[in-house]
């Protein structure tokens, strides 16, 4: 197994860790995650501090193992499929848990979902003629936005909930809105690959 795809695999582990941290339920077995107070007004709670850091560390080598590969020629199909994977496990697991635990508003999820599994389906249509479908400029847009509006959700808003702007619910709105746009940029450019032979 080649570096990147260890990095992949390190991906998946740490969506699981931090998906078990998000749901177990911890206060059954006696144990209360400590909450603190912080700038004096801000209540805020290890569990998500260190999920934060996690998913992060987590989201940071998603760009790291995709740029070795393509740099060292060590792209296999292995790793595109165990990237694809985690990718899923890290993003949807934690848009779906945090819609849950009310963090989030609960249509942010079942929106960027459904366009994944959309865009997949394009994807594989395409893939079976031929075609490798590539990212789009507002499907990577809409990536940034998401995982920076994750981490910012993690740490409660931070620094920007000092002055009530609420960034984060921002940057995961757009990344909504981008995510149905470059969805329906995704039909239009591959539409040809559904008409019926």
């Amino acid at each position: 197994m080649n570096l990147p795809n260890k990095i992949t695999i390190c991906r998946i582990v740490l969506s699981i860790i931090l998906l078990i941290m998000l749901v177990f339920p911890f206060d059954m077995c006696g144990f209360i995650w400590p909450v603190y107070q912080v700038f004096g007004t801000i209540n805020v709670s290890l569990q998500y501090i260190m999920g934060g850091v996690i998913f992060l560390i987590a989201s940071l080598t998603d760009f790291l193992d995709g740029n070795i590969a393509r740099k060292r020629g060590l792209v296999t199909d292995f790793g595109k499929v165990m990237d694809a994977i985690a990718d899923k496990v890290l993003v949807n697991g934690v848009l779906v848990v945090l819609a849950c635990n009310g963090l989030i508003n609960q249509i942010i999820p079942v929106i960027i979902i459904t366009r994944d599994i959309f865009v997949d389906s394009i994807k594989m249509v395409a893939g079976s003629s031929g075609k490798a479908v590539g990212a789009s400029i507002l499907g990577k847009l809409k990536t940034i936005c998401m995982m920076c509006g994750l981490t910012l959700v993690f740490f409660y808003n931070i620094p920007f909930e000092l002055v009530n702007i609420n960034v984060a619910e921002g940057l995961l709105y757009m990344a909504t809105v981008l995510s149905i746009i470059s969805g329906i940029q995704y039909y239009l450019v591959n539409k040809e690959y559904f008409k019926e032979k």
